[in-house]
């Protein structure tokens, strides 16, 4: 099976160097934050395991993060994708190098990969080394513990997670059901960097499998 990459875009972003003390309320942004910076993305996956990666690089925290309906193929707008991510910062020039690396592991960091050559039939399967804050406050671990991070349609998700833990020693930290508001499901795995590594592995072999014999018992 020849699979393809399918990369993830960032469509949009700015900076606020100094937010409204209006929208700091609504936003329940801490007190210590004075500079917010927006991205849009292609991909929500890829978004929030851009944002994880950006609080590990620079001195920024997530505020917003979410997820939008049905995905991007039905975004509200050109620049809006299936993805909203906020970061906070003390400084603007703080929050412009947290974007930074955001942005740029959007553009050319971890993708979904499909098994089709149209790119519709995609999973995620990720392993990140060494969480930043984000993800691992997600997961309920330490900061820079290693994480699985398994993404697929549903009822790919959910034979290919339990393959996933199965072929580990892993943990499953967060369980996304589907549908999730793009329709996917998975979740989040901890365990050694090796063994996450090696749950990554089995979901997508799993996932593979079932594309390629939809109806036959694995």
């Amino acid at each position: 099976m020849t699979l393809k990459r399918v990369p993830a875009f960032a469509l949009a972003s700015r900076m606020i160097p100094y937010i409204d003390e209006g929208l700091r309320e609504q936003l329940q942004v801490p007190n210590n934050i004075n500079s917010l910076a927006l991205v849009t993305s292609t991909s929500d996956d890829v978004g929030y395991t851009a944002l994880d990666e950006a609080t590990k690089k620079a001195a920024v925290e997530v505020i917003y993060a979410k997820s939008f309906y049905a995905g991007s193929a039905h975004s509200s707008g050109p620049l809006s994708g299936e993805f909203l991510g906020i970061l906070g910062a003390t400084t603007p020039s703080e929050v412009k190098s947290g974007l930074e690396v955001a942005i740029q592991t959007i553009n050319e960091g971890p993708a979904f990969y499909a098994v089709d050559e149209e790119g519709n039939h995609a999973y995620y399967a990720h392993t990140i080394s060494r969480t930043g804050t984000y993800l691992s406050k997600l997961a309920g671990i330490e900061p820079g513990e290693p994480l699985a991070y398994l993404i697929a349609p549903p009822l790919e998700a959910i034979v290919a997670l339990d393959a996933a833990l199965k072929a580990a020693d892993v943990k499953l930290c967060v369980f996304y059901g589907p549908p999730t508001e793009t329709n996917f499901g998975g979740g989040l795995l901890t365990g050694s960097q090796s063994a996450c590594a090696a749950a990554a592995e089995a979901f997508a072999d799993t996932v593979r499998k079932i594309a390629l014999n939809p109806h036959h018992s694995l």
